[in-house]
């Protein structure tokens, strides 16, 4: 672990976050894991899937 994660610990340690932002994470949780679900349950849209491999190319 490098020292400055350590710092970073011990600073959050001494002064944790209120509850406010506590819940404001949590919050942020629920809705990313509501999202994997739904995605799990339903899939991924065709809609958004992109054609080809990837690489622009332009032709003129």
């Amino acid at each position: 672990m490098d020292l400055r994660w350590l710092m970073r610990a011990k600073r959050l340690a001494q002064n944790p976050p209120s509850w406010g932002r506590v819940k404001l994470f949590a919050a942020i949780l629920v809705v990313c894991l509501i999202l994997f679900g739904i995605e799990q349950v339903y899939g991924w849209p065709e809609a958004l899937t992109p054609n080809g491999n990837g690489r622009a190319r332009f032709k003129f």
